[in-house]
This record gives C-alpha cells, structure tokens and sequence, in this order.
C-alpha cells in the first residue's frame, strides 16, 4: 500500500510550487502588493483559488490553518478584510451558517464555488434532508470549483483569462490523479472494512466514490455535539459490523469517539482532515495532500497496516 501513495508523491511538490507563500492562507502579498484580492472562507478553498489565480490575484483565507468553519465568528478585522477585497468566495450548501451576515459589510461580488455540484442529503438528525456541505471531500467535486473560480477570476481581471484556464486544467488534471490514487487504494478493503466511521458525517462525498459505508456519530458539527442516542448509534454499529477502526476529525475533540473505542474494542483509526488545512509545517499544508493524507490514514487503519 505504501507503494501505492509513493508514486503521487510528486504531486504534494507541484503543488507546494503552484501555491507557495503559504498554501493554507492563500497567496499573500506585502503593502505595495496591487493584485486584485480574492478572499475565500476557508483555508481548502484559499489553496485551490491559489492553484488557480498563480500569482495574477492575491488570495487570502478568512479562517486561519486549524479553525473550525461551521460555526465561525467573524472578527472585525475579518470585516476590513471583506472591505478592500475584490472577489469573495464561499463553497455554499449552508457550509457557511456566518456568511449572509458577513457579506453585508462587504461591497465585493462574489461566487459560490459549489455551484453545479450535485448534492448528497444528509440522512439523519436535525439536518436530515439539507444538503452535505463538505463537497470537497470529492477531488471530482473539486473539479466543478475550479471551473467557477476560472470564469469568476476570468471576469475580475480579464486580461488574464488564459492563464487562469491553463492554470485551472492542470490543477484538474493533479485532481483526477489524487482521486484515482485514493480509489485505488480503498477499493482493495474488505467488505467489513468498509465502513468509515467518523465523528461528524463530512465524507458522504468521499465515500460515494470510493465505495464505503459511511456512519458517524454526528451529522454537522455544531455547538452542542454527541448526544447519548448518538453515541449509543454509533456503538451499536460498530459492534455489529465488527468495525476495525474509527476515526475523528482534526477540527473537534475526539472525546465521543473515544467512547466508542471503549465499548467496542475497535481502534483509533487517526485524525482526519476535513474543513482546515494544516499550517505549512503539518502533514496537510494543501488540498491534495489532505486527500492523499485521509485516505492513507484510513486504509493503514481498516487493515491494520502501518501508515
């Protein structure tokens, strides 16, 4: 299996290349910096716009490396930041429950990333039947926001139309390797090792693809998370199932899960990566590599491999 991820290797380095200066924050610029500025929500969407823009616009994240995005709180200097941008960006699919709100403030168009995404409806809880906002979690999905930031960044500063294009294809390109890495690697699993079980149900997307069953103890991360009966679900499915491994998300507390892991015996799968990429120093500064990362962490786990 580690063969397997050695041969995509060369991509984390492109596109460590493609967004330098900071992958997780976008392309950042000093005063004199007179690029138009394009601010995205979250730190997945500021790299990919970074693939995109090269270095005709300068891109920023609102959210820092590590934050959760659900529930975020906009700052005042978020405000200023929103003030002076020229394009903002959101993924949409009520990701972003702060958004309607922060844009009041903000006088710049902007461009919802997702759109032309067909949506998976969230199963179960409160959400039940909304839409899975973590789209991402598709390299395929991905494609389709390329595609939008290459026509909203073609019209923000047309002059620059073609590189956003040429730009825009071949991160698509790095897309479909990652996405036929990673279901290569999963499609080897046993059948009960196909289920991913994680704290919150962020990998429906990924999960179509790749062919696993996916359950978790919550559906969308929010204030007030893990309830007895959720917990007690998630349980009862694993014992069933005989569930090798679960796993967590690197934006909540694994302490749910970790009941989980008591009453079953099943392991700690490991932290998965989801709505924040890593600082440059973690093991997922881009998007590629938070791909690359979950899917090596999940079949190492459901085998019982080392990763």
């Amino acid at each position: 299996m580690a063969n397997l991820f050695k041969a995509v290797c060369g991509l984390a380095v492109s596109a460590l290349v493609l967004s330098a200066c900071g992958a997780g924050n976008g392309t950042s610029g000093g005063a004199d910096d007179k690029r138009p500025v394009v601010l995205t929500t979250f730190t997945v969407l500021a790299d990919v716009a970074a693939n995109v823009a090269g270095d005709k616009l300068r891109v920023e994240s609102i959210t820092k490396p590590g934050a959760e995005i659900h529930g975020y709180e906009p700052t005042p200097d978020d405000i200023k930041k929103a003030a002076k941008a020229d394009l903002i960006l959101d993924n949409g699919l009520n990701l972003e429950a702060w958004f309607a709100r922060f844009v009041k403030e903000s006088d710049a168009p902007h461009k919802v990333v997702s759109e032309g995404v067909q949506p998976i409806a969230i199963g179960e809880d409160s959400y039940q039947g909304k839409p899975n906002p973590h789209a991402w979690m598709s390299p395929k999905n991905v494609g389709i926001y390329v595609d939008n930031m290459v026509k909203a960044f073609s019209e923000l500063s047309s002059g620059d139309a073609a590189a956003f294009k040429a730009n825009g294809d071949a991160y698509k390109a790095k897309l479909q390797a990652v996405q036929d890495e990673m279901t290569g690697a999963l499609s080897g699993l046993p059948k009960n090792e196909r289920a991913l079980v994680t704290c919150e149900g962020a990998f429906s997307y990924l999960a179509r693809d790749t062919g696993l069953t996916e359950r978790y103890i919550w559906a969308v991360n929010a204030e007030q998370q893990a309830t007895p009966q959720q917990i007690t679900r998630a349980i009862e499915f694993v014992k069933e199932n005989k569930v090798p491994a679960v796993f967590c998300e690197s934006t909540v507390s694994d302490a749910p899960m970790r009941q989980v892991v008591s009453a079953t015996g099943a392991a700690f799968g490991g932290v998965l990566y989801v709505d924040s990429l890593s600082g440059p120093e973690g093991p997922v500064p881009t998007y590629l590599d938070l791909i690359r990362h979950d899917a090596k962490t999940i079949v190492a786990a459901l085998t019982g491999a080392k990763p």
